[in-house]
Order: C-alpha cells, then structure tokens, then sequence
C-alpha cells in the first residue's frame, strides 16, 4: 500500500525542526530511521499531513561521555553506530549485549536510539534498557529544554510524555557501575522479531553476598517495560543465591498482567516471564560475584 498525501520537509538543522515542529503541532511525525512509522503510513495506520524528515540534523548524531561520566548520546544516532562503538564497547556491557536483540543488522544500520524510544513499543528491547538504567532524556521545542527520567517518559502502549512541539534530542545513560552483575534476554518466535517476554537483571553486592541493589525490568509483558519492583524489594538487604532465583521468579510472575494477543497468551507471559527472570537472575548473579571479587 501506499501512504495518505502528506507534506514533506527537510530542516537542515535543530532549530528549524523546532520551528516545524512548533508551526504544526500534533499534525506532524518526526521521519528518523523510519523503520516504525514508513510501515505504519504504508498500512495507513499513521496518517500525519505533514512529515519532518530529521536526517539532516547530523549535530543529533554523537556517543560520548560527560564530565561525570554518563554516556550520553545524541537521539538520531544509528543502532548500528552503538554496536560498533568502541566507547560502548570498553564500558557499557550490558548496552553491547542488548543492542543486538533489537531486530536485524538491516534494520539496525538505518533505526536510531531516539526513535525507538519515543516509537515507545512495549516489546521493544532499547526502552527496556533506559527503565532499567534508569536513563534520563532530553526533550527539545522552541519554547525551551526539559528533562524527563526514563520512568515518567513511557505512558503506556506507544504513548510518551512527548508533547506537541517537542523532539527527543538526547539520551542519558548514568556512568556504568563495574561492581554491577547484569543479565539480558529474551524469548521470541524467530530471532529478530520483538520479545514475546524479555527480561533485563542487574544485581550489586556487598560483603557476604548481602544484596546492595537490584533492578529487574521486564518487557513484551504490558503497556510498557516495567520494574519488578516487589521482587526488587525482597532481593535488596538479603543473602542471595540460586535458591533466591525460585522466589524471585514467583514473585516476577504473580506481579505480571499480561493481556493476551495473536502471539502469546496472558497465561503463557506470566509463566515465561518467571521463568526468564530465574535464569536472567542466575546469570547476573554469576557475574556480580566475579565483580565484587575485583
């Protein structure tokens, strides 16, 4: 199919996309990578009259770190770039293992960091990360810059706290903690397709095992990527070990609402999502006690 008629720009820099962005509101769609939204004009189930093409904005496409060490990284920049990033690469373990789940090099050599953020599918591994990291974004317009954290950004089923006017500019990764275990993963029906369920683990340590901290986000499993925040509880302030992973998973799978859909059932999320958890959960485990070892 092809899409509804739209008009079509092309800003050559950051302040003229704010000017468009300001001039038509809700009637316009930002065109980054365009591997979500050229499917979904095709299919008609986007029909926006005007079309912001953004390719041209080169100043939105960097990966460095800031003066307190965050990995910060500009919204347009390729999937493909973070993967081969030696920065990534040399400091961000777990941001190197996710990015390759994300679909197929194809579509990994044109889609960016920002859009698939603020696309904001519930399956999608890169949201997932940022609740995870608990990750900060950078939101632009021409009245002015704000800050949103990871955990207020995403509202629900490819909806955002983006309002009319406004474009992710960048995204902030806190400094990676060395002392972390972490763990990702995720079950789907052929490799590059979303996560069925996803999982992502990470785990710090104190003297004895004694859990400092433990982030558990799980994705493919509601509206948006969510905090086991139950099973974070319990695991914080405790000795953990393998026999911790069976409570874990129990407690990841009673907290889990899952709807049903045409590729898994409610009944079949819960179930997988516990059981994702307890390995994931085993994993970064593994790797937080050859970290405190350090």
């Amino acid at each position: 199919m092809k899409p509804a008629p739209f008009e079509y720009f092309s800003p050559s820099n950051l302040n003229e996309a704010l000017g468009l962005l300001e001039q038509y509101g809700e009637e316009a769609r930002i065109l980054a990578g365009g591997q979500s939204l050229m499917p979904l004009m095709n299919l008609r189930l986007a029909r926006p009259k005007v079309v912001i093409d953004i390719n041209r904005l080169s100043e939105l496409q960097y990966i460095k770190n800031d003066n307190n060490g965050s990995l910060t990284i500009g919204a347009l920049t390729r999937q493909r770039m973070l993967e081969r990033s030696d920065l990534v690469q040399r400091g961000y373990p777990l941001l190197t293992a996710t990015i390759p789940l994300v679909a197929h090099s194809q579509i990994r050599n044109r889609g960016t960091i920002g859009g698939s953020i603020a696309h904001a599918d519930p399956a999608a591994e890169i949201p997932a990360l940022c609740v995870a990291l608990e990750a900060e974004f950078i939101v632009r317009s021409a009245r002015g810059q704000r800050v949103i954290p990871s955990k207020d950004f995403f509202l629900g089923y490819m909806a955002t706290a983006l309002e009319p006017g406004e474009l992710l500019t960048e995204i902030r990764m806190p400094a990676w903690d060395q002392a972390y275990g972490w763990a990702v993963g995720e079950v789907s029906r052929r490799e590059g397709d979303f996560a069925l369920v996803g999982a992502i683990v990470l785990l710090r340590l104190e003297k004895k095992d004694v859990c400092k901290e433990a982030r558990i986000a799980l994705f493919g499993v509601g509206a948006k990527a969510l905090r086991m925040r139950r099973a974070e509880d319990m695991l914080c302030g405790g000795n953990l070990d393998e026999r911790t992973a069976t409570e874990v998973a129990r407690l990841v799978s009673e907290e889990l609402e899952p709807d049903s859909d045409l590729h898994a059932s409610a009944e079949y999320r819960k179930e997988v999502g516990g059981v994702i958890t307890r390995r994931f959960f085993v994993e970064a485990l593994e790797r937080a006690k050859k970290a405190k070892k350090r």
